[in-house]
């Protein structure tokens, strides 16, 4: 009897994406390439995936469960910054069998504004785990700040990653480091102007309450003409 053969999966359609990209310009792959070399129709694909970015963001997702399931309990009591660079450490671990493709694709997608837009929020998402992966807290009002600081610190660090070959990822790691204490600085001055506007913050809530209150009140005021029609039988308003 012959050996059945093995249906194709998403994660294999991911993996032949970063296949090709390894070795072939990010213009030059069709979905239908992709298709082809995974080993299902046009149709598959679609029931999968709605597009040949779809696939990285498949990939994306990929690394983040990788990188999550390592844990990372043992650096709990140290500074944040300290447990980010472990978490994004593992992160580039996670990629380096990917690294040929993904340099190439970065390279590829630069000049596409649109492309970059949504690698940025596929990337955005990615860093929401990592950041609690971490242990540090993307809600409030600089959460914003902190997930698209951490997208710039390792979107700069992976450039310093593409041209850093050797064991002990020095340079990488340098870069990081930088990267971490320069985003540190940032958020501390936002922080600082956000407690400084706090009041101005504080006064102009009051005022703008205090507006919807009176626009409130003056919905539910009676009309003059309803006064009228309210008031007692022979009530003159000239006298």
């Amino acid at each position: 009897m012959a050996e059945e053969t093995k249906r194709a999966t998403r994660d294999d359609v991911v993996e032949t994406l970063m296949r090709l990209a390894a070795d072939r310009p990010w213009d030059d792959i069709e979905i239908t390439d992709i298709a082809e070399a995974a080993g299902i129709s046009l149709a598959e694909f679609r029931e999968w995936f709605p597009s040949k970015g779809a696939v990285l963001g498949a990939f994306s997702r990929k690394i983040d469960l990788e990188v999550l399931r390592q844990g990372g309990d043992d650096l709990a009591g140290e500074p944040a910054r300290e447990r980010l660079f472990d978490v994004f450490m593992r992160r580039i671990d996670a990629l380096t069998p990917y690294k040929r493709a993904l340099r190439r694709i970065m390279a590829g997608v630069r000049g596409e504004p649109l492309t970059l837009a949504a690698l940025n929020g596929v990337a955005l998402n990615s860093m929401r785990f990592m950041l609690a992966a971490a242990n540090i807290s993307t809600e409030g009002p600089l959460g914003t700040l902190k997930l698209q600081g951490a997208v710039i610190v390792f979107s700069n660090t992976m450039e310093t990653w593409f041209e850093d070959d050797s064991e002990d990822l020095a340079r990488t790691m340098a870069r990081l480091d930088r990267e971490l204490r320069r985003g540190e600085r940032v958020l501390e001055r936002a922080e600082d102007v956000r407690r400084f506007t706090a009041p101005l913050r504080a006064v102009g809530q009051a005022f703008f309450d205090g507006r919807n209150r009176m626009r409130r009140r003056a919905r539910t005021r009676p009309a003059p003409h309803d006064m009228a029609d309210e008031a007692p039988q022979g009530y003159d308003p000239s006298i």
